[in-house]
């Protein structure tokens, strides 16, 4: 399904201006940033001209710059929760908050010295945010090799038991919080229940247990399902819903888990080792290694799967790969992509669908710029991917009797 929107055209007698402009920085990485952070507002995390002002003091390509003004913008809200009465006031300024922390982290250095404490203040903010506002939540710690995984469990409304349960995994630099905004309240609203985790390479377990990425993401999903299925009911069918990376993590834990009854890759992530070798061979050009994108994502890899060298980067990505696994996925699938997404390129849906050839059902949606989804996970445009994914969730996992 490719969107396609009709533009109609202008009168004759209309007087033009300066046309707006798409971009808000030059320099792609720090566009793609700024647009993360507004992706939020739909859901409470971001307002829009808090996001707009703190733009507006940062020079593209400047990280300590954008650190400082989305610290700042964090703290604001932080003072601003701290003195409201009113508990959803409290919560909403809470967990915006916690997003503009995110941000003001997110393209420091890994070992910068101000990351720690910007780690422990975002999760701070979001648990005083969700607690403010009263959203039911499980917080859990799953053992797994020398640390631990965090997920949360968000129950839905009256009801969410007869639906299918969500489980929802991020990416290459995605944090559990941050998987929250993504889904769980547009998922409350339609009467689901959301688990929510982290798995090696993300968040607290590559920042406090030293665990980084493994290709075998059926390990880390199945410790998390067995320590959430230990102690609620089972679900009448559970859907994995992998984000950015997940696009790979959530296939390749559907090739080999059959409690998995449908998988979606938000967006798609079928060959990373096409990437690695896009990406270092950017890195090893004078012309582009000193850009933004390619100098962060390059170190944002190291970091994560912990490793150094574009040597060690372009070895260890051969294990992501759904080439080999595709084929043994049973359950439902929702294929999802961008046609201007700069990470993966959009011709990996069809290398992908093509390989589905046991799956039960296969569907497909990319999206224009004309639709706004064009971007990576459809940066922006949140609705527009929820749309597909909720009417695709009640025509292949229709409730059951309560």
């Amino acid at each position: 399904m490719t969107t396609q929107l009709d533009r109609a055209p202008m009168p004759a007698n209309v007087v033009f201006g300066v046309l707006g402009n798409r971009r808000l920085f030059a320099d792609p990485a720090y566009h793609f940033q700024a647009l993360r952070v507004l992706n939020e507002v739909a859901s409470g995390g971001a307002d829009v001209t808090e996001c707009l002002e703190t733009i507006g003091l940062i020079h593209g390509g400047d990280a300590g710059g954008w650190y400082d003004a989305w610290a700042a913008m964090a703290k604001r809200n932080v003072a601003r929760a701290e003195g409201a009465r009113d508990q959803v006031s409290k919560g909403l300024a809470y967990l915006r908050a916690h997003n503009y922390w995110r941000a003001a982290e997110f393209l420091l250095k890994p070992d910068d010295v101000r990351r720690p404490s910007a780690w422990i203040a975002q999760v701070d903010a979001f648990d005083r945010g969700l607690n403010a506002l009263g959203v039911a939540h499980e917080r859990t710690s799953v053992p797994y090799e020398k640390g631990a995984l965090r997920s949360t469990f968000y129950p839905g409304p009256d009801g969410w038991e007869t639906k299918p349960l969500i489980v929802f995994v991020g990416g290459e630099d995605s944090t559990l919080e941050e998987l929250y905004f993504a889904l769980v309240p547009a998922a409350h609203r339609r009467g689901y229940g959301v688990l929510t985790y982290e798995g090696p390479g993300q968040g607290a377990a590559l920042r406090e247990h030293g665990l980084f990425f493994t290709p075998q993401w059926e390990k880390p999903n199945a410790a998390v399902f067995d320590a959430y299925l230990g102690s609620h009911a089972i679900p009448p069918s559970i859907v994995l819903v992998g984000m950015s990376m997940g696009g790979y993590l959530a296939p390749r834990a559907a090739a080999f888990e059959p409690r998995i009854d449908g998988v979606v890759s938000f967006d798609v992530l079928y060959d990373f080792p096409e990437i690695a070798r896009h990406y270092a061979a950017l890195a090893r050009d004078p012309a582009t290694s000193g850009s933004s994108g390619v100098s962060g994502l390059i170190e944002s890899v190291r970091w994560t799967f912990g490793v150094q060298t574009l040597e060690e980067i372009l070895e260890i990505s051969s294990g992501y790969a759904l080439a080999d696994v595709a084929g043994k996925i049973s359950c439902d699938v929702l294929a999802l992509a961008g046609t201007e997404d700069e990470f993966v390129p959009v011709a990996q849906v069809a290398a992908y669908v093509a390989d589905l050839t046991a799956a039960r059902s296969v569907e497909s949606a990319i999206y224009d710029r004309a639709s706004g989804g064009a971007e990576h996970c459809q940066e922006g445009a949140s609705t527009l991917w929820h749309e597909t994914f909720f009417d695709w969730l009640l025509r292949r996992f229709p409730s059951s009797p309560a």
